[in-house]
């Protein structure tokens, strides 16, 4: 791709923030040099959402893909897979996270044919993941 066409063509950049190797599950360097968790470090509340943009940067761009990996993040959270952004904490709610699924399968079955290649298996890989932790935490509970 010529460098011009680079300059034009928006994305963002996808960082993991684990602490553990998905491969080995021992810690990782960077979280060991790191050594303060994000509960940790002191945070103040701005005063407004237009001061939370300018101190976060500006928002990624809204699309098909970003939208549906929001609502499955949703999901998550609520199956107790990634804690709460607001209390920090990890919470379990599976009837909302059962009723975010089917939110996602509506949202496949409303756009069929109409996704291209990429999406389609965006949609499928997200769905198998978490009717897999649905069908986990159910048999936890």
């Amino acid at each position: 791709m010529p460098e011009q066409d680079k300059a034009e063509v928006k994305g963002f950049t996808v960082q993991d923030r684990r602490r553990f190797s998905p491969e080995t599950g021992e810690a990782r360097e960077e979280a060991a040099e790191a050594g303060a968790t994000p509960e940790s470090q002191p945070t103040e509340e701005p005063a407004s959402s237009d001061e939370k943009v300018t101190q976060q940067g500006p928002l990624p761009e809204i699309n098909f893909s970003t939208f549906v990996i929001s609502l499955s993040t949703q999901a998550l959270m609520h199956l107790g897979e990634v804690a709460n952004p607001l209390s920090g904490k990890v919470e379990t709610d599976i009837p909302v996270a059962k009723q975010m699924i089917d939110i996602l399968v509506m949202l496949r079955e409303k756009t069929r044919g109409n996704l291209n290649a990429g999406e389609e298996r965006l949609m499928e890989d997200i769905l198998f993941d978490l009717r897999m932790k649905y069908v986990e935490a159910v048999k936890k509970k």
